[in-house]
């Protein structure tokens, strides 16, 4: 992984919005244990409990357990800040609700650092995107104009949750322009967060859920580095 630029290093806190349990797992952990080992902040908030993710499984049991499977994914790179917005699984709206939604919680956390997903219509040629996916990365870029604009959502004001300018913007993306280097344990923390979705792996593939996580981490970790695009 070569050609990109060195990821910034001068911030304390970041705020990881995403759709699913599962979504900070397969791309970004390794960096997130980086991070945290260097002493920096990060929190995770989701937009859903990841209720319709699991084929088989009724959502009143599949939200519950994907929700314990992402708190028991967070422990093992050091996330201790954890949020669910309960929008619905596979149904989220992109529209003012969401946006209002990751404006609040970026003006709670105040992060220097904004990552989210996605945002394109494609992963690459061929790789259609998710809606959910499509619709809170769009979403998250709005959002963090709207932190820091008193009008747009004026109602936060009112709940005691002033304007916040976050510095910069990192996207999962196919188009990355900036990596962070990460180190070996991360990789292997990285490995063992994703491995902890065991039960939605399983309805994914009948390859062991250890060797689809390692094999999923050293994919977006090639040549020791964590590729993002990066706004800002």
């Amino acid at each position: 992984m070569t050609g990109f630029e060195e990821f910034p290093q001068d911030w304390q806190r970041a705020l990881v919005l995403v759709a699913h349990p599962d979504d900070p797992e397969y791309g970004m952990a390794a960096a997130v244990a980086e991070w945290v080992a260097a002493g920096k902040e990060v929190s995770y908030v989701l937009a859903t409990r990841g209720e319709a993710g699991i084929a088989g499984l009724a959502p009143a049991e599949s939200g519950p357990l994907r929700v314990q499977e992402q708190w028991d994914a967070c422990a093992h790179v050091g996330v201790t800040d954890l949020v669910f917005l309960d929008h619905p699984d596979g149904r989220i709206e992109e529209g003012l609700g969401l946006r209002r939604d990751f404006a609040r919680e970026i003006r709670r956390v105040k992060p220097d650092l904004v990552l989210t997903l996605n945002h394109r219509d494609e992963w690459g040629q061929g790789r259609w995107n998710t809606a959910d996916h499509r619709a809170v990365g769009r979403a998250v870029l709005d959002a963090v104009g709207d932190a820091d604009n008193d009008w747009i959502f004026p109602e936060l004001l009112e709940e005691g949750l002033p304007r916040h300018k976050a510095r910069w913007v990192a996207v999962m993306s196919p188009r990355p322009t900036h990596a962070q280097a990460v180190s070996p344990g991360s990789i292997e923390k990285a490995v063992a967060s994703l491995a902890e979705h065991k039960e939605y792996m399983r309805a994914l593939s009948d390859m062991p859920v250890e060797d689809q996580a390692r094999a999923q981490t050293e994919m977006v970790t090639e040549g020791g580095k964590v590729a993002f695009e990066l706004y800002g």
